[in-house]
């Protein structure tokens, strides 16, 4: 029980950050492979610290938004209104996205910020979460011999990690600052 509180902990501090977090599926395929837990249990308990994270993220950000400017939350607002009428499709580039590599940070930040409806939001997550996460856990058959700590480090200091990161973070900028009443009036 001990282990899986362990990953639990990790795993949700992980996913509280903003950005440059270290990505939890080499977490999870390092802790698979210096435990004797079963794939699903293991699995399951990222994915839930992996979401609850996201969620108290997005909430963090709402905070945020409380100090923007009323033009940048107009702009907002209006972006929300265009992710809630068309809820399918949301949810359906949210579970793809779920199952991407591409870090989910800055997506649950515009979320927050939005002030978009964060359950069944962050529901998508989870269960994309559960289906990458098993898929790494399962690949972590064939590594052998790693270093929790290198992992981190090369993460933190990959450049291409680092540029993902930054043009994430630009593109949260520009989702605030953009004039989506404008835009999605110019579509109607």
């Amino acid at each position: 029980m001990t282990e899986y509180l362990v990953l639990f902990a990790i795993v949700l501090g992980i996913n509280l950050m903003p950005a440059f977090g270290p990505p939890t599926w080499s977490v999870i395929v390092l802790y698979g492979l210096h435990s004797d837990q079963p794939i699903p249990a293991t699995v399951l308990t990222a994915a839930l610290a992996a979401a609850l994270g996201r969620f108290l993220l997005a909430h963090g950000f709402r905070l945020i938004g409380d100090r923007l400017s009323d033009q940048t939350r107009a702009n907002l607002a209006a972006a929300r209104e265009a992710v809630e009428k068309n809820r399918r499709n949301a949810l359906l580039a949210l579970g793809l996205f779920a199952l991407s590599p591409v870090p989910s940070a800055q997506l649950f930040e515009a979320a927050g910020l939005a002030r978009v409806k964060l359950l069944g939001f962050t529901a998508a997550f989870f269960l994309g979460r559960t289906v990458s996460y098993s898929i790494y856990a399962l690949g972590a058959h064939s590594i052998r011999h790693s270093n929790l700590g290198d992992v981190f480090m090369d993460a933190l200091t990959s450049p291409v990690g680092i540029v993902v990161q930054v043009v994430m973070i630009l593109l949260l900028v520009m989702f605030a600052r953009l004039d989506w009443t404008r835009i999605l009036a110019s579509r109607d």
